[in-house]
This record gives C-alpha cells, sequence and structure tokens, in this order.
C-alpha cells in the first residue's frame, strides 16, 4: 500500500514505502515518525512528519527507516489527542448527566435505580471516600444540579422529575446538605423550596467576590427557567473567562459557571443571547488583521470532530483555493463530547505547523501557491479555548458550541462567507443569524454527516430518522439586484434545499469509514487528491463545487461549470501541491 503521502518528486517530503494490503482489517496497526527532509536540500527543521503503515513491519523494514523500538507507537486515533493534563470526570454521574442535561422534550429522567446511585455516589465524593478518576468534579456538580433544578422549576411533565429522583432525592438531600459546599447547595435549591425544609443557603447564597456575584444573579435567572439580555451575558463571560486552569490564581467557581453554561442551553438560548456568546471575545487579541484576497470562506465545523466518517474538509479547502476561493479553518486538537478527528489533528499528524497566529494565517491566505489556513482557537480566542476541561464535565455542548461556529479570525478585503454544520433541527435559523450579524456577503449551514460539513453522495436511507434529512442545506446570499429588504437593510436572497448529488452526476456509494482515525481520514484524502476516483473523491468534488455554487462564488453560477472546476483542480495535482505547501511553509512563517 503506498505512502500517505507520494507526491511529485519536488515536494517528496516521505519516501514511498510499499506494504501489503492483506491485513489491512485484522493486524495491528503501527506508526513510525521520522525527520526528513525535503529533496531540494533544505531541511523542515523542527518537524516530525508521521506515516503509518498497516501491517507488521519486519525487521529490514525497520532498518531502513532508521527506527528505534522507542518510535513505534500505536496508531493515531482521535482520542489519543486529548491532553493528559485533564481530569477525568466521574463516569457514573456522566451517564446521568447525558439524560438529564438536555432540553425540555430530550431530557430522560433517572429510574430510581439509578436516581439513588448518582446521588449515593455525590454523597460518597463529598465525604472524600472517592479518589481520583472516580472522584465527581465541581463541574459536574454543578451541571447535573442545575439541570435539576431547571426540570423541576420550568419542564413539562413528562420530562419533570420522576417518582424515583424525588424519593431518592428525599433520602439523600439532608446528607448532601452536610456534605456539600454553599455554591452546590444554592444551584440544587436557590430558593429554598425544591427540596422542602425551607433551607436559607440558597436564598442568601451570593458568591465569595464581584465576579462570582454576577454570576450568581444571572444564574438564579437561568435556573427559574428565564433568559438573559446581550450585555449582562458578555458581562458574566467577560467576568470569569479565562479559567485560571494552572490554579495559581483563584477563579470563579467551577460548580456555578458549568451550571450557567449547561442551563443557558437546556433553556434553549435565545437570540441576543446567542450574539453575546458569539461577539464576547472578538478584540480578546485585538482586531483581526484583513487579508488582500477576492474572497474567503470562514468553516466553521463542528469542533468535537467526527467519529465514524470520513471528515472533508481541509482537502475541500486545498481544491478551493485552486481558483481564488480563500478558506480559512478554524477549530481545536481535541474537544468533548465526541472526542472525534479534527481539521488541527490531520495538520499535525502530516507535520504541519498548528500553532499559527492570526496574522500568520493571513500570510498563508494571500500566498499564492497556498491560500487557505487553519487557526486554532487556542491562538485565536484563549478566553474560550480555556473551557475544553470544563465542558467535558459538562457532558452536553454549551451554548459556544454553537456560536464558536460561527468566527471571523481573519477578515477580507473581498467578499466573505460563512460555512457551519449542524445536527439538531432548530439551529440553522440561529446559526444563519449569527452569519448575517458578522455582515458577511454569503452564509451557508449544511447537516452534513454526524453534524459536520461534509455532504454524501449515498442514499437517503428508508430508516433514516425523522427531522431534517442529511444534506438539508439552508442559507442566503447577498445581491446587488432588486431583491427583498430584511430588517437591516441588506438585500439577501434567501434559498434551502436537499442536496441530491445523482442529479449531478454522482454514483450513489456509501460514505468511507474512519472510525477514529487520523491516519485513515488522511489517506482517504490524499489519495483522492492524488486523482484516485472512488466514494472519497466524489465527496471532495460534491463539497467544493455545491459550496461555490451556493455561496454565489464567481464562475459558479452553473452548478455543473463548478464541480468540473474543483475535479480539474484535483486531477491537475494543483490541490494536492497546495495541501503540501502548506505543510512545508507553515514552519517557515515568523
Amino acid at each position: 500500500m503506498n505512502t500517505l503521502l507520494n507526491p511529485e518528486p519536488s515536494f517528496s517530503l516521505i519516501p514511498s514505502i510499499r506494504i501489503t494490503k492483506t491485513h489491512y482489517l485484522t493486524r495491528r496497526r503501527l506508526q513510525a515518525s521520522r525527520q526528513f527532509s525535503s529533496t531540494d536540500g533544505n531541511r523542515l527543521i523542527g518537524r516530525r512528519i508521521r506515516l503509518t503503515v498497516k501491517a507488521d513491519l519486519d525487521s529490514a523494514l525497520i532498518d531502513q527507516l532508521g527506527l528505534k523500538e522507542s518510535d513505534i507507537i500505536n496508531p493515531a486515533i482521535s482520542s489519543s489527542y486529548r491532553s493528559s493534563k485533564l481530569p477525568k470526570p466521574n463516569q457514573t454521574l456522566l451517564e446521568a448527566q447525558a439524560k438529564v442535561c438536555t432540553g425540555p422534550t430530550q431530557t430522560r429522567p433517572l429510574r430510581e435505580d439509578e436516581a439513588f446511585k448518582v446521588l449515593d455516589t455525590i454523597l460518597r465524593s463529598a465525604k472524600g471516600d472517592l479518589k481520583d478518576e472516580e472522584e465527581v468534579s465541581k463541574a459536574q456538580l454543578g451541571a447535573f444540579f442545575s439541570a435539576m433544578t431547571i426540570r423541576a422549576n420550568a419542564f413539562p411533565e413528562a420530562t419533570h422529575w420522576s417518582e424515583g429522583e424525588r424519593r431518592a432525592m428525599n433520602t439523600f438531600w439532608p446528607l448532601l446538605m452536610r456534605a456539600l459546599p454553599p455554591d452546590v447547595i444554592f444551584i440544587a435549591d436557590p430558593e429554598g423550596s425544591i427540596m422542602g425544609g425551607g433551607g436559607s443557603i440558597g436564598p442568601h447564597y451570593s458568591g465569595n467576590d464581584p465576579r462570582e456575584m454576577r454570576l450568581v444573579g444571572a444564574l438564579r435567572e437561568v435556573l427559574a427557567g428565564g433568559h438573559l439580555g446581550y450585555e449582562e451575558v458578555q458581562g458574566v463571560l467577560r467576568d470569569v473567562l479565562p479559567l485560571q486552569v494552572d490554579n495559581k490564581a483563584p477563579g470563579v467557581s467551577e460548580s456555578l459557571l458549568s451550571a450557567f453554561l449547561i442551563g443557558q442551553r437546556m433553556n434553549r438560548e435565545t437570540d441576543r443571547e446567542l450574539k453575546a456568546y458569539c461577539l464576547a471575545f472578538d478584540d480578546e487579541l485585538g482586531p483581526p488583521p484583513v487579508a488582500d484576497v477576492k474572497s474567503l470562506t470562514h468553516y466553521g465545523e463542528p469542533y468535537d470532530g467526527n467519529t465514524r466518517f470520513f471528515r472533508s474538509t481541509l482537502f475541500v479547502a486545498a481544491v478551493r483555493s485552486c481558483y481564488g476561493e480563500s478558506c480559512l479553518l478554524h477549530g481545536v486538537e481535541w474537544m468533548p463530547p465526541k472526542g472525534g478527528v479534527t481539521e488541527e489533528q490531520m495538520l499535525k499528524f502530516m507535520g504541519a505547523s498548528t500553532n499559527l497566529s492570526v496574522l500568520q494565517a493571513k500570510e498563508l491566505l494571500e500566498d499564492k501557491e497556498i491560500g487557505f489556513a487553519y487557526v486554532s482557537l487556542r491562538e485565536a480566542r484563549p478566553s474560550l479555548y480555556s473551557l475544553i476541561g470544563l465542558r467535558e464535565h459538562i457532558k452536553k455542548r454549551p451554548p459556544v458550541a454553537t456560536s464558536e461556529k460561527v468566527q471571523q479570525f481573519v477578515r477580507a478585503q473581498g467578499r466573505e462567507a460563512i460555512v457551519a454544520g449542524f445536527y439538531h433541527e432548530g439551529y440553522e435559523e440561529p446559526l444563519l443569524m449569527l452569519m448575517k450579524r458578522r455582515g458577511v456577503h454569503s452564509g451557508l449551514v449544511v447537516k452534513g454527516e454526524e453534524g459536520a460539513l461534509s455532504m454524501t453522495t449515498r442514499l437517503r436511507s428508508v430508516n433514516a430518522s425523522k427531522g431534517l434529512p442529511v444534506n438539508y442545506c439552508s442559507g442566503f446570499r447577498s445581491l446587488n439586484v432588486e431583491s427583498t429588504f430584511e430588517g437591516d437593510g441588506v438585500s439577501r436572497q434567501s434559498f434551502n434545499l436537499e442536496v441530491n448529488a445523482s442529479n449531478y452526476g454522482f454514483e450513489p456509494t456509501n460514505t468511507p469509514r474512519t472510525d477514529r482515525s487520523v491516519s485513515k481520514n488522511i489517506e482517504l484524502g490524499l489519495a483522492a487528491l492524488r486523482g484516485e476516483k472512488g466514494p472519497t473523491y466524489d465527496r471532495i468534488v460534491l463539497n467544493a463545487g455545491m459550496v461555490d455554487h451556493l455561496l454565489g462564488c464567481d464562475g459558479a453560477e452553473d452548478v455543473s461549470v463548478a464541480m468540473d472546476r474543483a475535479r480539474e483542480a484535483i486531477d491537475s495535482g494543483k490541490a494536492l501541491k497546495r495541501l503540501l505547501n502548506y505543510i512545508k511553509i507553515s514552519h517557515k512563517l515568523k
């Protein structure tokens, strides 16, 4: 089997290795890492090019690669990118949070035995009987009791407390009252009316400093099922973030913050609340740089990645950049709850720098031989990045999981567009609202596979779940011609459709599975960029051409022409060359 990269000679960063495919699915996959220099003699300083060899490595091949035993590591899967510094949540409570920390129609009340087990776990942890990974974190306590309080105060009967939950709480609450800290007791019973007995801690709790006082005031409204104003949400977020993860300085209570974040999601955020999350840290590192490009598309993939299917956006960006459609990708290396394959993992695996500043990203966008860039949230929004560990302990996605997909870390002198993926019906309009608030010329939301951006060529299953189908798209284009004017005075053409790939000449095929394998996703994408026809190639062409057409890009008025343009970018080798240029040049930026 060919190595991951098999480019033209002038870009041969990894030597060609052929391994028999026979044992691909059954044999242990090993990954080798080694430094290589490019053939023009310029050493790629400080870079490790990783390649995956899907077979047993014999001693001759190990000698040929110059590997030591310590160089051979397990295959790179997405879960391996989780930082070992992050404390793990208690699994018993996390499973309960998955059921109760959700919306008024999706919540699943706990059975009596489940409720007794959860509350017993909390009590034993509070008394110090559980250690390390078994200990229930402050963030978990905040999220769980926030959910229970909102359900008691605001949810309909079907998702209110079950009789089993009530009996378990009646049994354990007198004991928990003596073991839990005041901030958690406040979250569980803010007005002293839920648990009975008229407790005084909740009604009189105000926090430990001015930041917490503002948070507690806002949280009282959230726990009652209410909503907040734009300035109030922004004020809370700017007060408490970034989190002090090194414990060198006192920070805000993680119980209070997790209760606030999951509470706002459970109450289903209003437009003004989502706008506050979206815009709160726009000026954290100063105004965004402006790239001298005629067109720039911001890609808002779900930050927690793909766990099952091929993720195409990185390769689509390389294709679209070939004909002047610059692309800015952003995300993180690893994000809960899915912890799936991300663009940052793939770039890091292939040897690219993933520590680029927004100014360096601007340079790559303007580079005529590259034209796309990736920015990590770590570099662009440190405050939001500091929430990753807390988000794992919250379990369910907080409001920022929606708003982070609609960001503009670099601006453009020319036209701008935003494309974002979604899964749950009802979030398409809020996402488009945020895009309009950003002032972009065009916006597009896509229900791709796994809620990501990748549209598929497979036929819709007769057993497909209810709701919007995969390949559903909705968006808008700003027009210079006479059209309907919206409330902000901008003339826009709106649209929504279900993309049927067969209408554009694609044969129905099942989506290639990657199953958390970073290397498999890369292997599929690079094979397609080398011109290998098949399901992956078709998906890259479909997603490049369709986005060009729906966003109203120049030269893409006819969708068949847009598809042909994407095919030419691949078949000519231009797209692969640009990706390799990116890997190489990303390390040379100052």
